[in-house]
């Protein structure tokens, strides 16, 4: 394997892990991890710790850097690690340092889709970097799967899948990312694993709901079924490959989302349940709630594909139409019988 030079766009906690792993990884020569809050880069490149994941101690083979040209400037791979409502603004003021065409593909592990433009993160990136056409990324891959970010920075086993339309970037990042503990398949289908891993953040939304109403084990693994037939649904018909959604991207995220307590989206849901508004319990969380944002954008893209998502529609109309949780839930309950369709 050639010699790399990592650039990782993001210090979240996805950022971090990352960072941290890459930094071991034969093979790397270097990884610079980007920030966009210079004192709080200041503080990570002196502490090597950051209490967005707190346990993980930064390598000092990772440069931290809040400055532009210094995180991307002669990288061979870029990792985006930025949350969805933000990748614009970060790779548009990024781009014009990335290196020449050709030259260094973009991985997302970002799990959203853009409001308004309705477009997935790679598509962001790409429509980002098309204005800037000497600076095109060799290729696009998504690195997506179940994984909390506080798990894998104890090193406990875990799985990922890297898609890509390019099959030798997908087994690059394969081999790149591949530890004792963590196994990386391959996939050529990111259009499905980025739909999964966005939709994935809604119906833990709604999982959280029922934590926080005590609804119980039953009424959260119906969930778990019926909210894996929506996205399902919505990815083939958006183009995605059904079998992607019954895989570590689809059914495995989806899974450790809902049932992880480490999970934002699913704590969120839960404070919503407990009765707490979305304003308050935004105010106070410890980093971005992917979900909230990303249900606007999946309910457009249901009307879009005619698509029935009716548990999406119950999350929309909680967080944004002042519905109460027990209401919404009566409406599900109650919707007329039909026969049992998965996908």
């Amino acid at each position: 394997m050639a010699s790399e030079r990592i650039a990782v766009v993001g210090d979240g906690q996805m950022g971090l892990v990352c960072a941290a792993l890459l930094a071991q990884a034969p093979g790397v020569d270097e990884v610079r991890l980007w920030g966009h809050e210079p004192r709080a880069m200041e503080a990570l490149a002196q502490t090597r710790v950051s209490e967005r994941l707190p346990g993980v101690r930064l390598s000092e083979r990772v440069r931290v850097t809040g400055e532009g040209a210094p995180a991307l400037e002669g990288a061979t791979m870029a990792i985006s690690a930025v949350p969805t409502q933000f990748l614009r603004g970060v790779w548009g003021a990024l781009a014009r340092h990335a290196p020449e065409s050709g030259r260094c593909p973009v991985v997302s592990v970002t799990k959203g889709i853009e409001n308004g433009t309705l477009l997935r993160p790679t598509q962001v990136i790409a429509d980002v970097l098309r204005d800037h056409p000497d600076r095109a990324p060799r290729g696009l891959a998504v690195l997506s799967g179940p994984t909390i970010a506080a798990e894998m920075g104890r090193f406990l086993p875990a799985t990922m899948v890297a898609a890509s339309s390019d099959e030798a970037l997908a087994r690059r990042v394969q081999a790149l990312f591949s530890t004792s503990w963590l196994r990386i398949y391959t996939g050529d289908d990111p259009l499905g694993v980025e739909i999964a891993g966005a939709t994935k953040n809604v119906i833990a939304l709604a999982a959280g709901i029922l934590d926080g109403l005590h609804a119980g084990y039953n009424a959260k693994s119906a969930l778990l079924a019926r909210g894996l037939a929506e996205i399902a649904r919505l990815g083939v018909a958006m183009g995605a490959s059904r079998e992607t959604f019954f895989g570590l991207a689809g059914i495995g995220d989806l899974a450790t989302t809902c049932f992880s307590p480490e999970g934002r989206n699913r704590s969120c849901g839960e404070a919503l349940g407990k009765g707490e508004g979305l304003a308050e319990y935004l105010g106070r969380a410890p980093g971005v709630v992917e979900g909230v944002a990303t249900t606007r954008s999946v309910v457009a893209l249901a009307e879009r594909f005619r698509v029935e998502m009716p548990i999406t529609q119950a999350v929309h109309a909680v967080l944004f139409e002042g519905t109460d949780p027990i209401d919404a839930i009566a409406r599900l309950m109650s919707r007329g019988p039909k026969a049992e369709r998965v996908g």
